[in-house]
């Protein structure tokens, strides 16, 4: 990828792993410098406990060619939000991409259970992480973000609007909150577009996050395994595959024509050109609605 972000300054909000990870990872390998952000450093853990940190991730943003920068911040204390937007225009005067990819609550979801076998505490939970995080972020940083035109605010969920519209996502708390982040990316572009800015919802498709792959007991290089217990897993896409389509929105000039809309990274493959990392462009969205929503055998020919 070219430096096509150099001198640019991005956020990741939740970028110790999965999507938000290797959305900070390829907005450095386009030149950006990029604050990554989460609650999971060296010296403590979040509740869910596992390995990746946030300040891997930014060494793994400097690896790629840009200028990785840790912080430390739970998203639901508003105080330590505040206190990051400080320090960024203190130490850079100007953000151009806020990426709200907070999420975290994958433990706290009653799948496949009626409202009333859900737990309570949990459900609000999940939103609170999922939909509070996003709202406080946006509240502290757009004003930093709008000090200059052509800023870039992306919402990432899961499912396009399209799709989340017209099919239950399997537990009522998972589906508010996945349908609320797509109302988001709708919101900040209205309330973005006479500052000049510029705001989408976006969506990866069947995702290998470090958490699904040891889900399925398989790794990057053979993720192909798994197919043999999850037939449609030959959709899957990396977490870069996501990564790469962010950058490519920040770099175009012309990226406010996708404001207010919901995105997925297979839609946006077709239009920039970009591949994963395997040189496929997955199209997953597609996919899950013509073949695996219909009952058709798993075979991902022609989309990706």
């Amino acid at each position: 990828m070219t430096a096509e972000l150099t001198g640019k300054v991005a956020l990741v909000a939740g970028a110790t792993r999965g999507a938000g990870r290797q959305i900070a990872v390829q907005l450095g390998a386009a030149g950006a410098t990029v604050y990554a952000t989460g609650r999971s450093t060296r010296e403590k853990r979040s509740e869910l406990d596992r390995p990746e940190t946030i300040e891997e991730t930014a060494e793994l943003v400097t690896e790629a060619g840009g200028v990785g920068i840790a912080v430390q911040v739970d998203h639901l204390v508003p105080d330590q939000v505040r206190a990051l937007v400080e320090r960024i225009d203190r130490e850079q005067g100007k953000l151009d991409v806020l990426v709200n990819d907070v999420w975290g609550a994958d433990p706290l979801i009653g799948w496949h259970k009626p409202i009333w076998e859900q737990d309570l505490d949990d459900g609000f939970r999940t939103l609170r992480l999922a939909v509070d995080t996003h709202i406080i972020t946006s509240h502290f940083v757009l004003p930093l973000l709008i000090r200059n035109p052509g800023g870039l605010v992306v919402e990432v969920g899961d499912g396009t609007k399209e799709y989340n519209d017209a099919n239950y996502r399997l537990s009522a708390f998972y589906d508010l909150a996945k349908t609320a982040v797509n109302r988001l990316g709708y919101l900040w572009a209205h309330e973005l577009k006479e500052h000049g800015a510029t705001a989408v919802a976006l969506t990866p498709g069947w995702l290998r996050s470090e958490f699904m792959l040891d889900e399925f007991g398989v790794t990057e290089e053979n993720w192909r395994d798994a197919i043999e217990k999850q037939p449609h897993f030959v959709i899957s896409e990396s977490p870069a595959y996501v990564g790469r389509a962010v950058a490519a929105l920040a770099a175009d000039p012309g990226k406010a024509r996708w404001s207010g809309q919901s995105l997925s990274s297979g839609q946006l493959a077709k239009v920039y050109g970009f591949t994963d990392l395997d040189g496929s462009q997955p199209d997953a969205w597609r996919y899950i609605i013509e073949v695996e929503a219909t009952g058709k055998p798993a075979d991902a020919t022609g989309y990706r």
